[in-house]
């Protein structure tokens, strides 16, 4: 995911993003903890998807934009 893409996202879409990230955060630790994680990497990914939304969701709180 680029940061472009998310910041044409409108803010409802930005909150189910964040929202489906940290599940599959979630997910992938369990798997880590168990030893069936196949792309440890994937967990760095996703971190930093995470931390593009909230990066953004920030900005436009910042900014005063509501959409």
């Amino acid at each position: 995911m680029k940061a472009n893409d998310v910041r044409e996202m409108t803010r409802s879409e930005l909150f189910g993003e964040l929202t489906e990230l940290k599940s599959e955060l979630f997910k992938l630790r369990f798997q880590l903890a168990a030893n069936q994680l196949d792309n440890p990497m994937k967990l760095k990914d996703v971190k930093k998807n995470i931390a593009r939304v909230k990066t953004v969701i920030r900005e436009r709180e910042i900014k005063g934009i509501v959409d």
